[in-house]
């Protein structure tokens, strides 16, 4: 048994000496951990990963610094990601794969299993982990984990923090600063280095989370001009407003690299740099489910922001725009600059990554999902493994349908439990299962699994048996299907919905 575990399984004396033990290690030999979250970003929306629309340099710089990984996958929405990040478990184990507060499709043809509606402060985090250890640890900008008691949309409350393993959380300016300006992304900066200026005497843990670049999309006035000026739409796909969030974005990461220069914590600093989900493509008009009876046979597109191309899909989708995201680390002296990993990664590996750069690790009571990437980014291997993703619910503002996904090697299989949404937003009864070759066809535009069906039958039966694995409810025909409003989606809770 390892020291950090006794922290979480012995009383007393024992966590008094482990204690002790731990902080007796020379702050310099633990790495300060800066980990930026940013919201709705799509995989192709940095220059290092081919956007020619905006320039993002600093962003860039971080890459060239250190590893770009050009298969880095998370979930499709922002609550489920959030929730895998800090506990490191699959949300089919903590249960959160869905948006919170609650919504659902509760008279749909497939039945939508009960989700958790709020992170259990009994949850271990990676805040938990890294506070043993010696680490200040602080919580800035997005929450989405909560109910209103630990916190909300915005912010996780100040009181509240420590029971998540965090030592603050600074409250926001005002509640809709998020919706205002730049959103929040030079404040946020602010927080940030001056939560790092107050704790140079120790390792700190930043968790930085921006709301951009999710709706409503909104940038300086001066920004979204200068792309106006360059021709940029005023509404639509790839326009002013959206091109100018990106470049605001990325001057913020600038201010804050130069702050940790000023304050001589760039290089004992690991930055990991990540986006929740995919960007938004298009989004579907929620008025068909949300005001009508729910009987679709066609989608109609609200509107468009930013194209995942090469990607399929975006935001909310089980396809790759969906699912992968950009992903840098900055390790200086660890990570070889310029690096680049087309290693799979999940956003479940992070919890052990982080911890194991912290010289500790989760508790043994403590399931995790990932694997620890540091061998990785110090230029090794991590073995093979398949990746699984537990999506059973309905959100057709994105088109989604219930589904199970898993990623072996090349190859990627979807399985819809009993409905699907075609590319071009027909609504299609039937269960339907789904194989491509990623490494021929990062478009997910040929579908193998008719010429392909012992890979096909063999990765389901896996897919299956991961699902059984960790107690996972597969989907089945919903006792409650209702054909007069059969998707309709609503925020009042059905009895029989536990």
């Amino acid at each position: 048994m390892t020291q950090p575990s006794l922290v979480f399984r012995l009383p007393g004396f024992f966590w008094l000496f482990w204690f002790v033990a731990t902080l007796g290690l020379a702050a310099e030999e633990k790495p300060n951990l800066l980990f930026i979250l940013t919201d709705d970003q799509g995989w192709p929306t940095l220059g290092c990963y081919g956007n020619e629309r905006v320039p993002t340099p600093h962003l860039d710089g971080l890459a060239a610094s250190g590893m770009r990984f050009t298969a880095a996958y998370v979930t499709p929405q922002c609550t489920p990601t959030r929730a895998s990040l800090l506990t490191g478990q699959n949300t089919a184990r903590n249960g959160m794969w869905h948006v919170i507060p609650w919504y659902g499709t509760p008279w749909a043809p497939v039945s939508e299993p009960p989700y958790v509606e709020s992170l259990s402060r009994e949850s271990f985090t990676v805040a938990k982990g890294l506070k043993a250890a010696g680490y200040a640890t602080t919580c800035i900008g997005k929450w989405h984990l909560t109910d209103s008691r630990s916190g909300n949309y915005v912010a996780l409350d100040a009181k509240a923090a420590p029971a998540f393993g965090f030592d603050e959380a600074p409250t926001p300016p005002n509640w809709k600063y998020h919706q205002q300006g730049d959103k929040g992304v030079h404040w946020l900066g602010e927080q940030a280095l001056d939560f790092i200026e107050r704790h140079r005497d120790q390792p700190w843990f930043v968790y930085l989370a921006h709301h951009t670049i999710h709706g409503p999309v909104v940038a300086p006035e001066e920004t979204v001009e200068k792309y106006r000026d360059l021709g940029a739409p005023e509404t639509g796909l790839h326009n002013a407003t959206y091109l100018a969030a990106i470049e605001t974005l990325d001057r913020g990461v600038g201010e804050l690299l130069d702050g940790l220069e000023k304050l001589d914590e760039r290089e004992n600093t690991v930055i990991v740099f990540l986006s929740d989900n995919g960007g938004v493509d298009w989004q579907y008009d929620p008025a068909q489910f949300k005001d009508g009876d729910g009987k679709i046979d066609q989608l109609i597109i609200r509107e468009r922001q930013f194209s995942n191309a090469p990607l399929r899909a975006g935001k909310g989708s089980a396809y790759e725009g969906g699912i992968r995201v950009p992903c840098l680390v900055s390790w200086p002296g660890e990570t070889e600059p310029g690096s680049v990993s087309d290693t799979p990664i999940h956003v479940t590996d992070w919890l052990p990554t982080l911890l194991s750069m912290a010289g500790t690790e989760a508790p043994a009571s403590w399931p995790l999902d990932g694997e620890n990437l540091v061998p990785l980014l110090k230029g090794g291997a991590i073995e093979p493994r398949p990746l699984f993703w537990y999506l059973p619910l309905y959100d057709l503002r994105w088109g989604a349908t219930p589904c199970a996904v898993m990623r072996e090697g090349d190859w990627k299989l979807i399985e819809y439990f009993g409905d699907w949404v075609d590319p071009e937003g027909r609504y299609i009864p039937g269960g339907r299962i789904e194989l491509f070759d990623l490494g021929e066809d990062i478009a997910e535009s040929s579908d193998l699994s008719n010429s392909e069906p012992e890979r096909t039958q063999a990765m389901r039966q896996r897919l299956h048996q991961w699902l059984r694995s960790v107690s996972a409810e597969i989907p089945k025909a919903n006792p409650h299907h209702d054909p007069e409003r059969p998707l309709k989606e609503t925020r009042e809770k059905p009895g029989w919905v536990r």
